[in-house]
Order: structure tokens, then C-alpha cells, then sequence
């Protein structure tokens, strides 16, 4: 379900897939073998090849050995968890098709097809303009920022739903910060049975948390600015009484 306000500044698919995959500690391989999941055990080369370090006696290891040459041996899959606790915290989902081959002492995987799952529907990632992406420049330091937005400025989140449509706060129970990218805050209103994500788009990209925390005091001022208006009005209707 989504709330008001523009939904514009926002990653394309490609950089939301490379952002995922470069962000989680974690990932499911599905093969011939079964499935395993494997935590801390990959890492994510530049061009998106994800390299995973397996057990000599794990049954993806004999797969990848034994598939036949080029035919897709696994299917990897990333989930993309919300550092910050609310309802649904399973922001997006990253399925990669392909092979795997012996690299050293790694698997080395090459995908085929990548398929991106958010609350929006499923898009299928070209493999060209996937290798071209790169991961958001925030990716890595967002449950940090996140979690510390959330914990320790609570102020600034209420602050901010100021520039919410005061319609998409109607029965709203919490608010919470759900993600940031360089594009901008997203922000997760809960009810008591629904919720709704209301993106807030800063005026220019973040590339570092340096620039975010200037972005982070534009959309402050802006709330600030919001709430004079509405500050005004009150005191007209308390002074015609």
C-alpha cells in the first residue's frame, strides 16, 4: 500500500539489484543438490559475478563440478531486511539464475537471469545494464544510518511527517524510517491493521554520508517551513475568537 507524496528521485531497478546484493551477509542456493544457505560466505565482484567460499563437502560444490557446461546450475537468492523493526521487514527480494565454476578456492557464479521482487511487483534486470550498475554509494552504511535515525533522533522522524500529506497520517500508529539511498528517505507508516511507505526525494543525489547529512538538514528545513503555515493558521483561528 503506498501513501502520498512524489515517489520521483528513486534508484533504477539495476542499482536497487546491486545494492541488495552488495548489502546482504547472507544468501540462499538453491541447486540440483538442494538448498543451503551460506552466511558471510560471498562476495561481490565489480562487474556483479558473486563469489562464494563453500565447504569441501557441500553438495554444491560436486554441482558445480559435474553441471553440464553453460546450462544454470543454481538459483541465488538475497533478501533485502529493514535494519529498523516494523511490520513486513522484507523490503525486496534478488533471484539470480546461472552457473557456477571453480575459482581457486571459491565458486565463482555468473548470472543469466536476475529477477528484483519489491512491493511494487517483480522486474526482470537486463544482464548488460545489471554489470553496469553500481551498488547505491549508501548500501553499505544504511542499517547503521537507519538504525541510528530511528534510536536517537525520533524527533527528526515526527519532524519529518510534516511533509507527508496529512491524509496518509490518518490512523497512523508509528512511523518509521524504512530506507535511504542516495536519492532519498523512505518512511513506513503503520496503522493498526495496514501501513504505507512515503517517499521524501532530496533535492540533489547524496553521494557519501557527508552529503546525506546535508540533504538530511534540507528536508528538516523544509518541514520546518511546512509547519509555519499550518502555525499561522492556528493563531488566526485563536485570535478571531
Amino acid at each position: 500500500m503506498g501513501d502520498s507524496r512524489s515517489w520521483t528521485a528513486a534508484p533504477a531497478a539495476a542499482e536497487r539489484a546491486r545494492s541488495v546484493q552488495a548489502a546482504a551477509w547472507s544468501c540462499a542456493i538453491t541447486a540440483e543438490g538442494g538448498r543451503e544457505e551460506f552466511v558471510g560466505a560471498h562476495t561481490v565482484t565489480e562487474d556483479g559475478r558473486v563469489l562464494v567460499s563453500v565447504p569441501e563437502d557441500s553438495a554444491l560444490l560436486a554441482t558445480a563440478i559435474f553441471a553440464p557446461r553453460g546450462e544454470p546450475s543454481a538459483v541465488l537468492e538475497f533478501a533485502d531486511v529493514a535494519p529498523v523493526p516494523v511490520r513486513h521487514r522484507i523490503r525486496a527480494r534478488l533471484w539470480t539464475a546461472g552457473s557456477f565454476t571453480p575459482e581457486g578456492d571459491r565458486l565463482a557464479f555468473r548470472p543469466t537471469r536476475i529477477v528484483l521482487r519489491e512491493s511494487s511487483g517483480a522486474v526482470v534486470v537486463g544482464l548488460d545494464e545489471f554489470a553496469a550498475a553500481a551498488p547505491d554509494p549508501l548500501a553499505l552504511a544504511e542499517a547503521h544510518l537507519l538504525t541510528h535515525l530511528a534510536d536517537c533522533h525520533a524527533d527528526a522522524v515526527e519532524r519529518l511527517t510534516r511533509l507527508v500529506d496529512p491524509g496518509s497520517l490518518h490512523g497512523a500508529v508509528r512511523v518509521q524510517p524504512l530506507a535511504v539511498d542516495r536519492h532519498g528517505l523512505t518512511l513506513r507508516i503503520e496503522r493498526a491493521r495496514t501501513h504505507g511507505d512515503v517517499r521524501l526525494p532530496f533535492h540533489t543525489p547524496a553521494d557519501d554520508v557527508a552529503q546525506l547529512t546535508e540533504r538530511m538538514h534540507v528536508l528538516l528545513g523544509q518541514a520546518a517551513a511546512a509547519a509555519c503555515p499550518r502555525a499561522l493558521q492556528r493563531q488566526r483561528t485563536d485570535r478571531d475568537r
